[in-house]
């Protein structure tokens, strides 16, 4: 009896947090009038530590009961897909300086109900109220409380359990998204999931970080000499190495030394080449913008938010010690084992970026697409927008388009920012399975 006691107790524990009715926004501050529902608010995925994921979840902008179900993930690792992914990039709105939210005329919902996950907890509003799990985190955990997530997550939304599943995400979402996708596969879950998107992704250590000096030296940005030096004495993926165990070599140091005088951190952006910087004195970036409206009380009030243990929201947290060798662990084999499942793979690269360039991520998916004797369907090629535009470059691997890869021309490591338009005709084609317009 105490144990159907206790059992009923869970059920209707969880049948409480499962109302999404509580999650309901009823209206952003300052946000302009729209046709579709949002919600936001928390999903605990750990009982024992009491770990909350806070979520941001936006109904397409039509047809929403026929549309997709797209989870967006940013990476860091530490680094929120509720500032990023929603209120930077892709999201419904941008807030401006006055504190008012502009409609974004390339939201990806228009094209897909959206959910954008702050994870692991700690970064954003997500939180667990043992402090002790920020000091180990790792890709393990953090997939294994994704999955978690999306499971309890339509516990709440049962409407889309059926619904087809697509996960998105950026950068260190390199890691994030193969691996929850390599969870769902292996858990045999009733989860519909068709296909995986990554941008500028980190795959796998060495090729993505080389890379860097190669891009540095191809766009001008350090001379012939630094760039024949640095693969002589201290490559880029190297000086990262050392960068992050914080143990500099005399030969590394030299290099490093070049690379920063020729290349100033702070008067130069490497995640979008062609950018000016955010000048202290006139606020010109949206990244400042985001900042300040999701620290309003008003606004964290209308999404459910909380702060717990710390006193402001940031867009890329401290607080979590992330194990830093993860980043080591290469991914393109998971990726690779994924299109031997079936899930279709796209890699996209915004070309302007220097973190982690397109030169290293086209060819690993080259690389990999030979290991999987996949046949070139679609040779590299320009692809164009709906104005007959160059949008970037593609090729497509196997039949079905098993793997397909696409440069967005002009873009940054945040490409959906700096190329909106382009971004969204990509992801439209993503979801459709279609390769690209040629």
């Amino acid at each position: 009896m105490l144990l159907i006691a206790a059992t009923i107790l869970v059920v209707i524990c969880r049948t409480i947090e499962s109302t999404p009715e509580e999650d309901k926004i009823v209206k952003l501050p300052g946000q302009p009038e729209v046709s579709f529902q949002q919600y936001a608010g928390y999903v605990t995925v750990d009982e024992t530590q009491q770990r909350k994921l806070f979520y941001y979840f936006v109904e397409a902008e039509t047809n929403s009961t026929s549309k997709p179900l797209v989870l967006w993930l940013n990476g860091g690792p530490g680094c929120s897909s509720v500032g990023g992914g929603a209120f930077t990039e892709h999201g419904p709105f941008k807030p401006n300086a006055a504190g008012y939210l502009v409609k974004n005329d390339y939201s990806w919902n228009k094209e897909a109900n959206m959910i954008y996950l702050e994870s692991p907890a700690g970064v954003g509003f997500s939180y667990s109220t043992d402090s002790s799990f920020y000091n180990s985190v790792n890709d393990t955990i953090t997939a294994h409380d994704n999955l978690a997530f999306l499971q309890q997550w339509l516990l709440k939304f049962p409407q889309y359990k059926n619904r087809d599943l697509f996960i998105a995400g950026e950068s260190y979402a390199g890691h994030y998204v193969p691996q929850l996708a390599q969870l769902i596969v292996e858990s045999e879950s009733n989860l519909s999931m068709r296909a995986i998107a990554i941008g500028n992704p980190t795959l796998e250590f060495d090729t993505d970080f080389n890379a860097e000096g190669q891009f540095y030296w191809s766009h001008g940005l350090i001379s012939e000499d630094t760039y024949n030096f640095a693969n002589a004495a201290c490559n880029t993926s190297r000086l990262r190495r050392q960068a992050m165990s914080r143990d500099f070599s005399e030969s590394c140091k030299i290099v490093a030394a070049l690379i920063h005088a020729q290349v100033p951190e702070q008067d130069f952006d490497t995640y979008d080449v062609t950018a000016d910087s955010c000048l202290s004195k006139a606020d010109l970036c949206i990244q400042d913008e985001m900042n300040k409206y999701l620290n309003r009380k008003d606004v964290q009030q209308a999404m459910h938010a909380q702060l717990v243990a710390i006193s402001n929201w940031t867009a890329c947290t401290h607080r979590i010690k992330y194990d830093e060798s993860n980043l080591e662990n290469p991914t393109i084999g998971v990726v690779g084992s994924l299109v031997g499942s079936g899930i279709r793979v796209l890699v996209y690269s915004g070309d302007q970026d220097a973190a982690i360039p397109f030169i290293g991520t086209r060819s690993l998916v080259n690389r990999l697409s030979k290991q999987l004797g996949l046949n070139t369907t679609v040779p590299y090629k320009p692809w164009f927008d709906d104005e007959q535009q160059v949008g970037g470059w593609t090729q497509v691997y196997g039949e079905n388009n098993k793997l397909s890869y696409a440069t967005i021309r002009g873009a940054s490591h945040m490409a959906p920012l700096s190329s909106p338009k382009r971004s969204l005709t990509l992801f439209a084609a993503f979801l459709a399975g279609k390769p690209l317009a040629a």
